[in-house]
């Protein structure tokens, strides 16, 4: 009799240890009693009936989830390969469990899709440097569409693009185009405001004789002291024009 209570009392006793759950502080407990959902429970230690309950434990953690690399046609017809990545957390573990089956798998799904449908709307430039607005659009997109799933989507943020070779060396020619016209831009720009200069400069010297005079000495002075071997020096038209005229009419008279 002795042996068949104490057999009874470890019975009761395993079995009591054996519905006991203890839960991290990010965990919760979703439990089940008899097909029924029951407040939500945890952290800590977690008793259930034997039989009657059954515990569903709730990571609230953020997750990394890394969606697969997606082939995606641009709205200008450009052939992508584009994979991305999410980061998101339950916030309601009751919905997580009950509206819908194996959540990470589903959100996964989700964000597939909106990825392709996302990008399929974007050129290849603004899916080149507009990022963080697409960024923002995914992430907008698929919380709004896991929000019923009590799922909260914090960030998505495409990884890499990855563009045909053949579209890459298209690229390349537009960029070394575009520098090239930069430069040519640049260069005309200089060349317009050193006109702009000299013009000032001769209207200055033309309202003074004295100035060109000087200007005339200081250019003697920068000769001399580069030691070469030939000088020019410019003369008045006026002295010159009697000789030219008389060089010209000698043949006639002849």
């Amino acid at each position: 009799m002795i042996w068949a209570l104490a057999i009874a009392v470890a019975a009761a006793l395993a079995l009591g240890l054996a519905s006991m759950r203890v839960l991290r502080e990010y965990q919760r407990a979703v439990v089940f009693r008899l097909g029924r959902l029951l407040p939500l429970r945890g952290p800590g230690l977690v008793a259930l009936i034997p039989i009657v309950d059954r515990m569903v434990r709730v990571d609230l953690r953020t997750v990394t989830l890394t969606i697969p690399p997606q082939e995606v046609i641009t709205r200008d017809n450009v052939p992508v390969r584009v994979n991305a990545v999410a980061y998101f957390r339950v916030v309601d573990p009751a919905k997580a469990i009950n509206e819908v089956e194996r959540y990470p798998i589903a959100t996964s799904q989700i964000a597939q899709t909106t990825l392709r449908s996302v990008l399929g709307r974007a050129d290849l430039d603004a899916l080149l440097a507009e990022r963080d607005q697409l960024n923002e659009s995914l992430q907008k997109i698929i919380d709004e569409q896991t929000e019923p799933w009590g799922i909260k989507v914090t960030t998505v943020e495409i990884k890499d693009v990855e563009i045909p070779e053949a579209m890459q060396r298209a690229i390349a020619r537009q960029a070394e185009a575009e520098r090239e016209r930069r430069a040519k831009i640049i260069n005309s720009q200089g060349e317009y405001q050193a006109a702009e200069q000299l013009y000032d400069a001769s209207q200055i010297l033309s309202r003074n004789p004295t100035a060109i005079q000087l200007r005339y000495l200081q250019t003697l002075l920068e000769l001399g002291g580069d030691q070469r071997s030939t000088v020019v020096f410019p003369l008045p038209m006026d002295l010159i024009a009697p000789l030219l005229d008389a060089a010209r009419s000698r043949p006639r008279d002849a």
